[in-house]
């Protein structure tokens, strides 16, 4: 399984943006090139995915055992030329101290080649110590190259290279000049999604053009081609699938946060997915439940909001019992209203509580839920989850009921998540859909139990 591990020195280092560019090269050569995502992140994979052509899948010690990581490594990369795995923050980052969650860890687990990449905007010299540092501090970690990124022109580039050359062992695979149309637009929340964004695939051309003409792709297929093997823990057997259902999700413009494994998951577990548009479908189709997840639906609240015939069906068939799950974006769609720079709109309605947009996050970071006992979902276990929302429910009904105590984040209100009413379960945190702890196992026991009432 050729694979290397694109990381950095240190957060917005271009990273992102490098590991898009490589995608693309690689994928425009003919190579199947399989990304992956470090950490809890939508916005990054909907973009590798594109580029790549292929889903991007997340790996995440938080959300997941480490065998759970490997596992999902190895199906995934398994027919692939390349697999490019893209960390978050620094290559040494990470919630504890001995680094056991961080970039480096997950380097260390798969038993993969690392290229650093390095915002050199400002550096001469000193970009030699920085290596050297950063090959001492873990020799268990193989820096087999570096990215010079930002660069300010050609002589700025000879001198780093003479400078790396004299003092390091580590090889240059390229070296990228500063240029602004490399960049992709940003806004509140990070990187722009590009299922929003109409010119994605013109953009992720250029971007692929501009790093293969500066980056040396062979040599890091060969570094790719170099990694060590590694013995992967056998995955349990899969269950037999239950009664095929009818699950709509919302997927569009305004929505578009799912986890590629959870999707993955579902179709493996007899789900048909109908994707529904919320800006533009007239109606809501015949459906055994549903599922809504994050996005940006602040952006879109005019068009959501004009949307009146699905919105209406959609709060009609809540209160009629369907099954509905919804995450953050999808948890404000329900919400009466949403309130975003001056001015309001009105929403499904289904959730009595009106959302408001703030200018700082609410709620960011990893997550943890421990079930209240009145969830009706009757999990017991504690729930890894991670937040990342700049709104706020508020005005909900003192006796609401809550699916979950929030032991680390913030959840609706600091202390709960999960609101619960009809079979509808609508919380701010983002859950992982599969494993022990996930949601689509206790969703599709709600759906085929109703399904079963309804035909009873």
């Amino acid at each position: 399984m050729p694979r290397v591990f694109i990381s950095a020195a240190h957060k917005s280092s271009g990273k992102t943006t490098l590991t898009l560019g490589l995608c693309a090269a690689l994928q425009a050569r003919g190579h199947a090139v399989q990304p992956f995502k470090k950490g809890p992140d939508y916005i990054d994979p909907l973009w590798l995915g594109m580029a790549a052509q292929r889903p991007c899948y997340n790996l995440d010690f938080h959300m997941m055992q480490r065998a759970e990581i490997e596992q999902q490594f190895a199906r995934k990369a398994a027919d692939a030329r390349i697999s490019l795995i893209e960390g978050n923050k620094g290559l040494y980052d990470g919630l504890d101290l001995d680094g056991s969650n961080s970039n480096a860890a997950l380097a260390k687990l798969l038993g993969t080649p690392v290229v650093l990449v390095i915002d050199a905007r400002g550096m001469t010299r000193g970009v030699a110590p920085l290596i050297l540092g950063y090959q001492a501090f873990d020799p268990d970690i193989r820096i087999a190259g570096v990215i010079l990124n930002n660069l300010g022109g050609s002589r700025h580039e000879s001198k780093l290279r003479a400078v790396i050359e004299h003092y390091t062992d580590v090889e240059v695979l390229g070296a990228v000049q500063h240029e602004a149309g490399m960049q992709i637009a940003e806004r509140h929340l990070g990187l722009v999604p590009a299922n929003e964004q109409h010119a994605a695939l013109a953009n992720i051309r250029h971007v692929g053009e501009r790093v293969a003409a500066q980056v040396d792709l062979e040599r890091l297929l060969a570094i790719a081609d170099g990694a060590a093997d590694v013995d992967i823990p056998a995955a349990s057997a899969a269950e037999e699938p239950a009664e095929r259902v009818r699950i709509g999700i919302a997927h569009d413009q305004a929505f578009g946060f799912y986890y590629s494994e959870d999707l993955d998951s579902l179709q493996a577990a007899n789900v048909d997915l109908i994707e529904i548009d919320t800006l533009n479908a007239p109606a809501l189709p015949d459906l055994d439940g549903l599922i809504i997840g994050g996005g940006f639906p602040e952006v879109f609240m005019a068009e959501l909001e004009a949307n009146a015939p699905l919105r209406a069906q959609i709060r009609s068939a809540i209160e009629a019992g369907l099954p509905t799950y919804a995450e953050c974006g999808g948890l404000m769609y329900l919400s009466r209203s949403l309130a975003w720079q001056g001015q309001t709109h009105q929403m499904v309605g289904a959730v009595p509580g009106d959302t408001v947009m703030h200018e700082r996050p609410v709620g960011r970071g990893y997550a943890r839920l421990q079930p209240t006992g009145d969830d009706r979902w009757q999990e017991s276990a504690s729930i890894p989850a991670h937040e990342f929302h700049y709104s706020s429910l508020e005005n909900l009904p003192v006796d609401s009921m809550y699916a979950y105590q929030v032991v680390r984040g913030h959840g609706i209100d600091g202390r709960h998540d999960g609101y619960q009413q009809y079979n509808l379960l609508a919380g701010y945190v983002h859950r992982r859909g599969t494993g022990a702890q996930g949601w689509i196992a206790p969703f599709l026991n709600q759906v085929r139990a109703h399904k079963a009432r309804a035909a009873a």
